[in-house]
């Protein structure tokens, strides 16, 4: 089980190297990476278990987070009445179609290798097709709106070596194209 001492921290080169693609089958490693991946999400989320273990809540975590440079992440996505919006493994992921209309959760966005707050409307698109492979190597496509959607356009960017806060306007942080929708 990952603990908060094994997340990569910001200032190391895996975050901002572009990761390799994961082959198939899956070794014993990637198929534990993977179980690993989404199992810190899961405790993260739970109250009790999060406090116990000391972990910051997570909705996605990227293998590059734990210093493994390679294109595998896991996302879990809680909506209201502990329904989940999006719970999935992506390996290999890539984005394949976006909407023209942008999207930025109005308190911004955190990550859990980045230990302080940077405030600024993180920009991204409100809705994206990705198209990704699932951990028996089967090609699958999703489309996503809205805060699942920005997940795991935060996750992909570890993937490829992007961090949350380069997409902030450095001049006019909270400036955001007024077609764009702001999710609470």
């Amino acid at each position: 089980m990952y603990l908060m001492k094994d997340i990569t921290r910001d200032g190391d080169p895996v975050l901002r190297a572009r990761a390799k693609k994961v082959k198939f089958p899956l070794s014993d490693e990637d198929k534990q990476l993977a179980h690993d991946l989404m199992e810190y999400l899961v405790i993260s989320q739970d109250e009790e278990e999060n406090k116990k273990y000391q972990l910051r809540p997570g909705v996605g975590l990227a293998a590059p987070q734990v210093g493994v440079s390679e294109c595998m992440a896991a996302v879990l996505v809680p909506g209201p009445d502990n329904e989940i919006l999006f719970k999935e493994v992506l390996v290999n992921p890539v984005i394949i179609s976006n909407s023209v209309q942008d999207a930025a959760l109005s308190e911004g966005e955190g990550c859990l290798s980045v230990d302080k707050d940077i405030e600024g409307y993180v920009v991204r698109h409100d809705r994206v097709t990705i198209r990704y492979q699932n951990l028996d190597g089967e090609t699958k496509k999703v489309r996503l709106k809205n805060y699942p959607a920005i997940v795991c356009q935060h996750e992909i960017d570890h993937l490829n070596g992007i961090l949350f806060y380069d997409h902030i306007n450095k001049k006019t942080p909270f400036k955001m194209d007024p077609e764009g929708v702001l999710i609470d």
